[in-house]
């Protein structure tokens, strides 16, 4: 397990496939903003919700040049299925080994109904376009999390 980055550290760096086997890294991504989140699984109801969000805000984190990725352990097919049914703007990567979502501090201990295992904790992390961690909320409540974050964008973009 890894820590959860911090504001103003170098952002760690990843190179993950997407939903349709491209490789997405984040030395690809300079010079923009991106948006990262870990979600635990496709298409249940708070990472449906989650995405939907992001989705229904896409155009507004497009224009202040911010690029969405959604990240969990799920494989591309199963993202695809996710993406068709819900109809997602965003790109969704595959990290079934973890590493990514580890070197984010978002592999944790998780308690449900008494019982404790390892997960994905709701995280996202929000990366400066010279790939800093501009700002980071590592305990996601979804309701009005992809709001939250595109007003900090919008902060952050104005400085």
């Amino acid at each position: 397990m890894n820590d959860i980055p911090q504001i103003g550290q170098p952002a760690p760096d990843f190179s993950s496939p997407d939903h349709n086997g491209d490789i997405v890294s984040l030395n690809d991504l300079n010079s923009q903003w991106v948006v990262i989140y870990f979600y635990p699984k496709d298409d249940t109801p708070g990472c449906t919700t989650e995405a939907t969000d992001f989705t229904a805000l896409h155009q507004k984190f497009s224009e202040l040049g911010a690029k969405i990725l959604g990240v969990s352990p799920d494989l591309g097919k199963v993202h695809c299925k996710f993406i068709d049914k819900h109809n997602l703007s965003i790109t969704l990567l595959s990290d079934p080994e973890h590493q990514l979502i580890e070197a984010y501090g978002a592999w944790r201990l998780k308690k449900f109904m008494g019982k404790e295992y390892m997960g994905v904790a709701r995280s996202t992390f929000l990366i400066s376009p010279d790939q800093i961690i501009a700002y980071a909320w590592p305990n996601v409540k979804v309701k009005g999390h992809a709001q939250t974050v595109l007003n900090k964008l919008q902060e952050l973009a104005a400085n």
